[in-house]
């Protein structure tokens, strides 16, 4: 019986040694396995020193349950009392690992495998581990050799004898004694096909790269041969039958599932074509596919490329035929586009509840830091061999070492890599399975901290310091690329090593740069000096330049970045607001880099960058009319004179031009903060009513000055200006002219003819002060839709429009004031114009055939007069079959026909119309989508190409990189041009086939 007070001291014992179950240790100790022992203060210190005390003594009274009689279980005690080293390793491995304490309970004698302590047992090397399977004999009993191998492995890991590099490495070299032990199972299985063939297995990956985990797929490709006394005509396709064969085999060995449980899966799907190309290639075939087919991410992978079982020979000249051709991917068009896609693609493949529990993939996670190294790697790896590691911290080290990254920034880079794959490999190894999550169960996360030497608050320590590791690599992994840039330029740490020119220029050019030598000089202007603004602008370059590559025009994007730099940077105000507001210095990037318009727009006035952030600017979103005539209005009445009021309201006009331009490339590219937009039909009508808002808020102020600089406050005459065609439908593009009518009505008591000339003169003043040349950006008025077209006079009375419509209007004109709104002027009158017109766009009997036949002849003839001599009719986004005509004159056909008994279709907006026309049965819902999409992308186009060119164009630039430039705004990634102009080609082929049906039927 105890004693009183006894189990009360026991278990205040057992609490400060770290047992969580106290009570349930206590009965353990008072078993008769540990009654020898149970006392001795040696043992409990060593339990409580393990990850998990609780663990480590179930496992040891499992082990002693396990041995085959009493004396055994006393050599075990006896030893484990007197040999420290062995009680270190034993009690660590069991308080670290459920799933080798139940290989230990399986195969009792296996403790004696962590007893041995001499100086080669410390860092054991292939064959080492050869030597500990070389009596396996089965699939079996190599898993027990293989449980056993690792066994020691786990026990130096834990016991902090070896550290995280040097575990990887020893799991790596168990890994290759383990395929080699395999394969020599499977040649032994099938002697005849071993005769056959040659055949090398190569490791890829972690097993490549000697970093491997405790529990991941093995990654390799497999290269056969004939045997060489087996060569001739027929020998290669019996060789390659007879290597798939064998290693079809030795996979199976490896990772079915026995009594023993399964070692690791086998992967060879990095080999040529993946899943779907043949297990086993020759020599020549591997070439082949690398040279003509092979993705970056494939080169990639061959970084790690590294034989490790079968014929020696033929895996030494696998590498060797290879090794060239990774080190020239870096020439790839797209390269780094490339590898950082794949990265991102990896990103988004994560399951959204396991992105803030990924240790490998997630941002911040080991993937981070390995994408970085191999990507300078690649760059700089063809002409520095010291580079040409697989392993990611020698790497590191060497690249570091070289100066092409920042000794500091590898450093942390080191510190954090090593701190992550400790933490991966202690949640692995405590049930070995693969998984690179951490656990959320408190009691998993104390295991783990105190495994990791935290002990005193193992929880809250352990997740502090994940965090700060994967802060440290998420903020280091992009910058990794572009820091040593500006190093090599700014020179400012003395004795550290730099980037020469020759292997900046190298990097800039993987980043897509076509002028690296510019590029440097401009990076030099930017960084170079000790003034606050250069500092900060070498906190914002390394993020500024990821952003800038990941662009159609780096380039471009770099010399804006110094232009607007020279205009502000001596603003208190600008180079805050980049440092500052997180969304600035990303929407400057995006904006500086997508093409000509914005940039221009904003070389003019560079304060317009404080649009970009988020504060008193007013942000990216397009203004309402009310308040844009306000703002303009308001610059009228304080200007001194017509031509400055005018001045003034174009200045206005150029602002908002920037902001509408600006906040259509953000939501075309996306941003870290704010993705892609979903629907690019609203994207076109933000712009196509933000520009068609902005044209008649300008109009409106420049009309007001005209008449005060000629008339003071009272016209002799009412005016409203109509607006129409793309401006009176709210869908002007960039590039638009803004199509209108002038009617006038002379007040009472004064004289027609000099109310008429002053309409005109106001017309004449209007167009010339909206033209007269200045920085800002002209406005094109068009009056040719009047009456009579360029032959009538520019401006008629309400009356004259009245009866020139009743007598003499044509079929043309009433399809034109389908889009007629007033936008400017007299409110009244321009209701009152509306109304004259509505009974001639929206007839009472609808549309006669003759009405409809011309309608057709005159769309027929423009598309054969007015498309562009030598343009490719399938990409004209206008005029094209499909193209913005096609859409709206189908359209406009069924609002002529349909208007007066189908209120919704009395709209002058085309989306707006062709939904009333589906919403009413005049035309299906799919033929209305395929109509809708069409017009849509067609919008895009044009915007795109002006964005880009900084000049309006209805077809696709030829220019390669503006090409591209158009594809990246509408949603296609480097090097997809063509995919873009196929996406276009289909688009516009639906609708024209659905243009067929409905409108030349």
């Amino acid at each position: 019986m105890t004693a009183p007070g006894r189990r009360s001291s026991t278990f205040t014992r057992l609490l400060r040694h770290g047992f969580t179950d106290a009570s349930a240790a206590e009965r353990l100790l008072d078993g008769t396995e540990l009654a020898a022992v149970r006392d001795d203060p040696v043992l409990l210190q060593a339990l409580g020193a393990t990850a998990d005390p609780d663990l480590a003594l179930n496992g040891l009274v499992r082990l002693l349950e396990a041995q085959p009689g009493p004396t055994a279980r006393r050599e075990l005690l006896d030893t484990l009392t007197a040999s420290k080293p062995l009680r270190d390793r034993l009690l660590g491995v069991l308080g670290a690992s459920e799933a080798l304490a139940d290989h230990l309970a399986r195969h009792a004698g296996d403790w004696q495998a962590l007893v041995t302590y001499e100086p080669r047992d410390l860092h054991r090397g292939v064959e080492e581990f050869e030597h500990g399977l070389a009596e396996a004999t089965d699939p079996v009993s190599l898993r027990v050799a293989y449980r056993r191998c690792l066994l020691s492995i786990a026990a130096r890991d834990v016991c902090g004898t070896i550290d995280v590099a040097e575990t990887a490495a020893e799991l790596a070299d168990l890994a290759t004694a383990t395929l080699r032990a395999a394969l020599a199972l499977a040649e032994a299985a099938a002697p005849e096909e071993a005769a056959l063939c040659r055949l090398a297995v190569i490791a890829m990956g972690k097993c490549g790269g000697h970093e491997l985990n405790y529990v991941s797929d093995v990654d390799v490709i497999f290269v056969g041969e004939p045997a060489e006394a087996a060569e001739g005509s027929d020998d290669e396709t019996r060789a390659l039958r007879a290597a798939t064969s064998l290693a079809s085999h030795m996979m199976r060995i490896c990772s079915e599932t026995t009594v023993e449980g399964s070692i690791w899966p086998v992967d060879a799907n990095l080999r040529p074509e993946g899943r779907n190309g043949p297990l086993v290639r020759t020599l020549s075939s591997h070439v082949a596919y690398y040279q003509r087919w092979a993705k970056t991410w494939e080169f990639q992978a061959l970084l790690k490329a590294r034989p490790v079982a079968g014929d020696r020979g033929l895996g030494a000249d696998y590498v060797a035929a290879l090794q060239p051709l990774v080190w020239q991917a870096a020439d790839r068009e797209n390269f780094v586009t490339d590898v950082q896609k794949m990265r991102r693609r990896v990103v988004e493949t994560i399951p959204v509840a396991e992105v803030d529990r990924q240790l490998k993939l997630g941002p911040g996670g080991l993937r981070d830091v390995e994408f970085a190294v191999q990507l300078l790697q690649l760059v700089h790896g063809r002409a520095d061999t010291s580079l040409r590691s697989g392993t990611t911290l020698d790497a590191l080290e060497a690249l570091a070492a070289g100066g092409y990254v920042g000794r500091a920034d590898a450093a942390q880079l080191d510190e954090a890599y090593r701190f992550l794959r400790s933490m991966e490999h202690r949640i692995q190894l405590h049930r070995l399975r693969r998984t690179h999550l951490v656990p959320e169960d408190e009691a998993d996360l104390r295991r783990l901290g105190r495994s990791l030497g935290l002990r005193t608050d193992p929880v809250t320590g352990l997740l502090r310091a994940w965090r700060r590791h994967a802060s440290v690599v998420r903020r280091l992994h992009e910058k990794l690329f572009y820091r040593p840039l500006l190093d090599a330029v700014a020179q400012l740490a003395p004795g550290e090593a730099r980037l020469s020119a020759e292997a900046a220029r190298e990097r800039l050019v993987a980043l897509g740069y076509a002028d690296p030598a510019a590029a440097l000089r401009h990076l030099e202007a930017l960084a170079s000096g000790v003034t606050r603004k250069a500092a900060i602008q070498r906190t914002l370059l390394p993020v500024l330049l990821g952003w800038f590559a990941d662009s159609a025009d780096p380039d471009a994007g770099l010399l804006g970045f110094r232009k607007v730099s020279d205009a502000l940077g001596k603003t208190p105000w600008y180079l805050r607001l980049l440092r500052d507001e997180g969304a600035a210095a990303e929407n400057l990037a995006r904006v500086l880099s997508a093409g000509r318009l914005a940039p221009d727009l904003l070389m003019r006035a560079p304060e317009a960058v404080a649009l970009l952030g988020d504060g008193d600017g007013g942000g990216l979103a397009p203004r309402a009319r009310p308040q844009l005539e306000q703002e303009i209005l308001a610059a009228v009445r304080r200007a001194d004179g017509a031509v400055q009021a005018v001045t003034a309201a174009r200045g206005v006009r150029r602002r908002e031009l920037f902001r509408t331009a600006a906040a259509d490339i953000v939501g075309s590219y996306g941003t870290e903060a704010r993705p892609v937009e979903a629907d690019p039909g609203a994207l076109v009508d933000r712009v196509g009513g933000a520009l068609s808002d902005l044209t008649a808020a300008t109009l409106a102020g420049t009309l007001r000055a005209v008449v005060r600089e000629g008339w003071g406050d009272t016209l002799p005459t009412r005016f409203a200006i109509i607006g129409m065609g793309r401006f009176g439908g709210h869908e002007l593009s960039y590039g638009s002219d803004a199509d209108v009518l002038f009617v006038h009505e002379p007040l009472d008591g004064v004289d027609e003819r000099e109310a008429g000339d002053a309409a005109n003169k106001v017309v004449s003043e209007l167009r010339r002060l909206l033209q007269v040349p200045s920085a800002d950006p002209p406005l094109l008025i068009d009056a040719d839709l009047r009456p009579e077209g360029k032959s009538g006079p520019p401006v008629r009375t309400l009356k004259s429009y009245e009866a020139y419509y009743r007598r003499w209007s044509l079929v043309w004109e009433r399809h034109a004031l389908l889009r007629a709104e007033c936008v400017a002027g007299d409110p009244d009158l321009g209701r009152r114009f509306v109304e004259l017109v509505d009974p001639l766009r929206y007839p009472a009997d609808g549309l006669g055939e003759d009405a409809v036949r011309e309608i057709r002849r005159l769309k027929a003839r423009m598309e054969s007069e007015r498309l562009p001599r030598g343009a490719d009719p399938k990409l004209h986004a206008k005029l094209g079959p499909g193209g913005l005509s096609d859409v709206e004159w189908t359209v406009q056909l069924l609002q002529l026909r349909h208007g007066h008994t189908e209120p919704g279709l009395r709209t002058t907006r085309t989306r707006r119309a062709l939904a009333a026309a589906c919403e009413a049965g005049l035309i299906s819902a799919e033929n209305a989508g395929t109509l809708d999409e069409a017009w849509v992308l067609a919008s895009r186009v044009r915007n795109a190409v002006m964005l880009v060119r900084g000049r309006a164009g209805d077809t696709f630039p030829s220019d390669a990189r503006e090409l591209a430039a158009v594809g990246r705004y509408l949603g296609h990634g480097p090097g997809h041009a063509g995919d873009m102009l196929d996406e276009y080609r289909r688009t516009a082929r639906r609708a024209r086939a659905v243009v067929e049906e409905l409108f030349y039927a």
